[in-house]
Parts: structure tokens; sequence; C-alpha cells
């Protein structure tokens, strides 16, 4: 995995009816791009994660949908 300041890290729900989450990388703490990374969520809420399989990033020049 890959991402750079400002990418969104699409996190996929792991159960049913669990909605999926996005959160905005603010820092790139591993080498060259990879994790791990401090991420704001949309609540506001920061954290330091690495993410899963279950995460995709979306660069900003990407179109969303």
């Amino acid at each position: 995995m890959h991402a750079e300041k400002g990418d969104r890290l699409l996190v996929h729900g792991r159960i049913v009816g669990q909605r999926d989450r996005v959160a905005e990388v603010v820092e790139v703490l591993g080498e060259s791009g990879k994790p791990p990374y401090r991420v704001r969520f949309e609540d506001g809420h920061e954290t330091i994660m690495s993410p899963g399989p279950d995460t995709v990033v979306r660069h900003p020049d990407q179109a969303t949908g």
C-alpha cells in the first residue's frame, strides 16, 4: 500500500450493517509512502493506523463513486 498526505483511505465495513468509513491521511509515518499513517476520520477522530486488506487508497485526482 502506498499513500500520500491528502489521500483518502476507504475502510470497508467488516460485518453486515457496518458502514464504510473514510479517513484522510494527514501524515505518512512509514518510508516512501508506506504505513503507518496518521489519519483523520469524518467525525474528526485522529489515530495512527496500518491499513489492512479491507482498505482502499483514493488519491485526490481519482473520481469518486
